[in-house]
């Protein structure tokens, strides 16, 4: 059984002057060149990015064939979406488009993320359903990409399938990093592990690629409609709009990642694959990156409540403020 290393302290709680948590991690922060910034942690070992991964992965799927219709199809196919009506037509239109209906997608059915979305369905009785789970548009862009090459529909999520060959080879080479291990991930596809470093180099190459090339297609499409990488009120979302160039996108446990053309990128995993201590750990290595600390502000510190007030915050250990 794999040991897991003590890893240095990424976030901290204060309550009230006291230091009531922590949360340990890695983090790497990479300038435009690639040359390591700051390393916080054993950044070189592999972690799964889970949907970090996802911009990435779409390049593969372009390289494949898949020629999606519009840079909001594009962004979806790469994205995390929250099941808003907007994001199941959007998918639905996706598959329609290759002659395929929702009960081609692999992914499981779900309610949606979006509150509101979820609270209605709740209250109809609807069912959850394939449309509205936050991998679906990155299953109807495997699909396409399947119609595209010729290759069968049937086991696309089968890592020996030419598809999930195609994506693999790409996360390594991007990465240049093996892959160290092809697990099942929560939506049913592989799942790629990677060190922290390369799954920042992949995403920094989609922002400094060439205007024209399909890296740099991934990454506009992405940073042009980020409602349909995330959904109304999301993080990735919001960030995307507040900080101009700014590619971002998150992943389940404890994952995200963040590459600024010009700038670098950031790629962290929290050991307790938590949400809570993630924006405050990727703040702090967007201002590594000259990312100014006002835009960041919404993001950098999260009160923590006591009572009717605030009497506290989460925010990022000295290690990585430097």
């Amino acid at each position: 059984m794999t040991s897991w290393p003590e890893s240095p302290v990424m976030v901290e709680v204060w309550r009230a002057g006291f230091l009531e948590s922590v949360h340990r991690g890695a983090l790497v922060a990479v300038g435009a060149d690639g040359r390591v910034l700051l390393a916080a942690g054993d950044v070189d070992r592999p972690v799964l990015p889970r949907s970090a991964n996802k911009p990435v992965q779409a390049t593969a799927l372009l390289a494949a064939g898949w020629a999606p219709r519009s840079g909001e199809e594009l962004a979806i196919g790469a994205g995390s979406h929250s099941g808003e009506d907007g994001h199941r037509e959007l998918v639905a239109g996706m598959l329609a488009a290759v002659g395929l209906t929702p009960d081609a997608l692999g992914c499981p059915p779900a309610l949606p993320s979006h509150e509101g979305t979820r609270a209605a369905w709740l209250m109809a009785g609807r069912a959850p359903e394939r449309p509205a789970m936050n991998c679906s548009g990155k299953h109807a862009a495997m699909l396409s990409a399947c119609v595209a090459a010729g290759w069968p529909i049937d086991g696309y999520l089968d890592p020996a399938h030419p598809l999930q060959q195609a994506i693999e080879a790409r996360l390594a080479e991007t990465a240049e990093s093996p892959v160290a291990a092809v697990v099942v991930d929560g939506c049913g596809a592989p799942q790629h592990a990677l060190p922290l470093s390369g799954l920042a180099r992949g995403v920094l190459a989609l922002v400094e690629a060439p205007p024209g090339s399909p890296e740099r297609a991934v990454a506009d499409a992405m940073r042009a409609a980020p409602w349909f990488v995330a959904g109304t009120g999301r993080e990735d979302t919001e960030l995307m709009r507040a900080v101009g160039g700014l590619l971002v996108k998150g992943g389940a446990d404890g994952v995200h990642v963040a590459a600024l053309p010009g700038r670098g990128a950031v790629a962290l995993k929290l050991d307790d694959g938590g949400d809570r201590g993630r924006m405050p750990a990727l703040c702090a290595g967007l201002r590594r990156l000259g990312v100014p600390a006002e835009q960041l502000a919404r993001w950098a510190l999260t009160p923590v409540s006591g009572g009717d007030g605030v009497v506290g915050e989460v925010l990022a250990a000295a290690l990585l403020e430097g």
